[in-house]
């Protein structure tokens, strides 16, 4: 179906004479009866009766006039909403990532951007590192901030920034009143820990064993702000990005010595696909703060 043929339908009902309708689409008057002669012959029926007074829509001619419009109105919504996607404003950014990215990077990250681009449109997903690049790989996200190595393939991923991992405990724990303790003063230790499974977890277990250490996780949960009160209600321990403690005062950080965990952050998308151009340059703009934050 012509488009073209419907808009000179709903002209020629709006203006009430085809000379009239002509004039306003632009085309000559004979270009426009062809026109609608040849949406009558598609249709097979008539939905013009002429006259004296002008052209008038027949009844089946008000019952497509109808329908055109709200074809038209949708055609034209969804070309504005495709070329809005093409331009970096109006465009729509979709990305996910870990609980510690979802809640102390991407925030203020966002809130940069939007001040430069405030018609752009953040769609955020929070869930496993694994889960985040399955989706990257399949299309359902553009980006993704990942916990290195990923083993998911058709990833393109760039080093984003070095996360440190660190021991937290209540401000009235007997550990916190030293400013640094062994590590061997954590075995056998109460700990509340991450989901099973997350990459964080999976490191902090792994530097764990290598140092010859044995915790006893009694709990284990997603977010950071819900570990740091876990920890400063029951005196449990606790291993969380440092990333997450600025601005809080429920807990105290502990250095441990003869122990150093960090994990690196990735920024993910799909090769060889292009990103859209909101998330290109949100992108761009991430890796230049992670830039300038390790050169600081």
């Amino acid at each position: 179906m012509d488009l073209n043929l419907l808009r000179s339908l709903v002209a020629v009902a709006e203006a009430g004479a085809i000379t009239e309708a002509a004039n306003r689409l632009g085309i000559t008057q004979p270009a426009l009866t062809r026109r609608i002669q040849q949406l009558e012959a598609e249709f097979g029926s008539e939905f013009l009766s002429r006259s004296r007074k002008g052209a008038q829509l027949t009844e089946l001619g008000r019952l497509v006039e109808r329908e055109a419009r709200v074809l038209i109105d949708r055609y034209d919504s969804l070309k504005n909403e495709v070329a809005s996607h093409r331009s970096v404003e109006g465009g729509t950014v979709r990305i996910g990532g870990g609980a510690t990215a979802v809640s102390f990077v991407l925030p203020d990250a966002i809130a940069q951007f939007q001040r430069d681009y405030p018609l752009v449109h953040f769609h955020v997903k929070e869930a496993s590192s694994s889960e985040i690049a399955s989706d990257v790989a399949d299309g359902r996200l553009e980006l993704g901030l990942v916990t290195q190595p990923v083993r998911t393939a058709g990833l393109e991923i760039q080093p984003l920034l070095d996360d440190r991992i660190v021991l937290v405990a209540a401000l009235d724990s007997p550990l916190a009143r030293s400013k640094t303790v062994p590590v061997a003063s954590l075995d056998g230790q109460t700990f509340v820990g991450f989901e099973g499974g997350s990459a964080i977890r999976q490191i902090v277990d792994a530097n764990l064993r290598e140092a010859g250490v044995e915790i006893n996780v009694v709990m284990e949960l997603r977010s950071i702000p819900a570990i740091l009160r876990m920890v400063a209600t029951t005196g449990s321990l606790a291993f969380v990005s440092a990333l997450g403690l600025q601005d809080q005062e429920l807990v105290r950080e502990i250095n441990v010595s003869g122990l150093t965990i960090t994990r690196r952050l990735g920024l993910a998308w799909r090769k060889p696909y292009a990103l859209s151009p909101a998330a290109n340059r949100f992108a761009d703009r991430l890796m230049q703060t992670a830039s300038a934050g390790a050169g600081s």
